[in-house]
């Protein structure tokens, strides 16, 4: 094979890419055995399962243990739009969002105190190794179906000996971090959000209801005091599959409009 032809499980995986646009098989339908495909094509069973896998990854395909590869149904992405003022409307932002596309937003979390900073979570708090933190795991449910996930730690040094110490306890249970910092004295007056793509890991499939290794976007998110401290970080996992995220601003009115 010379240098500039593709491996051969992307020349399978192109055919088959090929054979299910084309409508061979129809959404649902079981296809047959990866050694049946295997011989069909002339190639070994390693490279058979590299080029299935790959259009499982690509969402053209899905795995049931112990049943076979059949042929994903086609995506229905939703659209998650984050805008610029989301963080003003009070509450819960995720809820808002999901009332906004009109379903019905909840979420299970769980927090633990006293959680050591780890290096990557110390700097973007702008925190020492090892400082203590409350950390949070949140799983969000639209219409009772899995949407996003979200890793949570604020440092101890601003909550510890307040009513909001735990996120989701006290008298500011479901409320979102602009507003349960609020009620402490401390005004979050910016936030960055820094999107990437990522691979789903077993335990994020699990929990959104993919395959492992499924398209997902991670947001690396952070709330600013004006003082710029860094009083929440987070990352928030998205499924590619089921929804489109989306970013949205204003423009600001032309100069003598605004005096």
């Amino acid at each position: 094979m010379g240098n500039d032809e593709p491996p051969p499980y992307q020349v399978v995986a192109s055919d088959l890419r090929r054979r299910l646009t084309e409508g061979e098989w129809e959404a649902g339908a079981r296809l047959p055995s990866r050694a049946q495909l295997a011989q069909h094509y002339g190639v070994g069973a390693n490279v058979m399962q590299r080029a299935t896998e790959r259009l499982i990854i690509e969402g053209l395909l899905e795995g049931r243990t112990g049943s076979g590869t059949y042929v994903a149904p086609p995506r229905e992405r939703r659209r998650m739009i984050r805008f610029r003022h989301r963080e003003r409307r009070g509450g819960s932002p995720f809820r808002a969002d999901m009332y906004e596309i009109g379903s019905n937003g909840t979420w299970e979390a769980s927090s633990e105190a006293r959680v050591p900073a780890p290096e990557n979570v110390a700097r973007r708090l702008g925190i020492e190794l090892g400082d203590p933190t409350v950390h949070t795991t949140y799983e969000f449910l639209a219409d009772g179906k899995p949407a996003q996930l979200s890793l949570s730690w604020e440092p101890m040094a601003i909550t510890s000996g307040t009513p909001i110490l735990l996120p989701e306890m006290g008298p500011l249970a479901g409320k979102g971090v602009v507003e349960r910092m609020r009620s402490i004295g401390v005004d979050i007056e910016t936030w960055v959000e820094i999107p990437r793509p990522a691979r789903a890991t077993p335990q994020q499939a699990a929990l959104l209801g993919l395959t492992a290794g499924d398209l997902v976007l991670t947001i690396e998110r952070t709330y600013y005091a004006p003082d710029g401290r860094a009083v929440e970080t987070a990352d928030i996992i998205v499924s590619d599959r089921a929804w489109e995220v989306t970013y949205e601003f204003a423009v600001d009115p032309p100069a003598d409009e605004a005096r």
